[in-house]
């Protein structure tokens, strides 16, 4: 009964195992560039034997897989543009990746990231960088971070920061940023300087007060996108949000609110509560 139980319990892994091989097989046969290896069932990379040869690959799908690892030998992959590694177990990736020559979209969302390579910033031509979900800070991120000055769209929704770097201002190409459900106390006024910022996901903070140079930002456009809702706004401006984000913008531009703003950060104020618990996030448990 034991033995029977233990050889019925092998044909998953096994079955799983052959998909991620014959996936693999396939596109050798007919040289395909792009590689779906997404809900396979992998843990590791010895169960896809030879990827790390097949050059050709311009895209790389591993999402929801069990992957804590990732090779620095994936760099080898010098034609990949677009690797997706998103809903797996990773804690911590190699510094090679950031030396990819053509990496354009790179997707970590939902792992279980404390921290990122020194270096990481180095990426020639990354477009859109996806962290959503992980247990980022301020304190973990390298120091080249902001340095990726191709960036279009950098996702770091649901992670620990409570605060973003000045170093924001270097991202003069970007476009999206994503800082919802973080525990974000303030906002540097550099932020003001991203003048291709379309748009901006503040969620779920603890803010409550904005730098007047965000009125620098075109938020007010019908491509734009301001996402403010969840934090503990100072009077006035909630009062203003209420009106509409044109009605803010104005206001933040204004003489009095300069005034109020900087009264009110020279004061001491109580700071709100984090509005989640993190420590029942699914990326902190082991």
């Amino acid at each position: 009964m034991n033995q029977q139980q233990s050889v019925v319990s092998c044909i998953p892994n096994s079955s799983r195992m052959s998909k991620a091989k014959r996936v693999l097989e396939e596109a050798r046969e007919i040289q395909n560039p792009e590689l779906d290896l997404s809900d396979k069932g992998i843990s590791t990379f010895e169960e896809m034997p030879g990827i790390l040869n097949m050059l050709n690959i311009t895209r790389l799908t591993l999402s929801h897989n069990k992957i804590k690892a990732i090779p620095p030998g994936l760099a080898n992959l010098t034609n990949l543009e677009i690797l997706n590694l998103a809903n797996n177990h990773l804690e911590e990736l190699p510094l090679s990746l950031s030396s990819m020559p053509k990496l354009r979209i790179l997707n970590l969302s939902i792992n279980k990231l404390y921290s990122l390579p020194r270096g990481f910033g180095a990426f020639p031509v990354l477009e859109v960088l996806d962290l959503t979900y992980n247990n980022l800070s301020e304190k973990t991120l390298p120091g080249n971070f902001f340095m990726i000055e191709t960036l279009r769209a950098l996702y770091l929704g649901d992670n620990d920061f409570t605060e973003l770097s000045s170093d924001i201002k270097n991202l003069k190409n970007l476009q999206i940023l994503v800082l919802r459900e973080n525990d974000l106390i303030s906002l540097p006024k550099e932020i003001g300087e991203l003048i291709r910022l379309r748009e901006l996901h503040l969620q779920g903070n603890r803010l409550t007060i904005l730098p007047p140079e965000i009125s620098n930002l075109d938020m007010t456009s019908n491509k734009s996108c301001f996402k403010f809702e969840g934090n503990v706004w100072v009077t006035p401006i909630a009062d203003q949000l209420k009106l509409g984000v044109n009605h803010l913008m104005d206001y933040l531009k204004s003489e009095t609110y300069r005034i109020m703003y900087n009264r009110y950060t020279s004061e001491r104020h109580e700071i709100p509560p984090p509005c989640i618990d993190k420590e029942k996030k699914v990326s902190r448990v082991h």
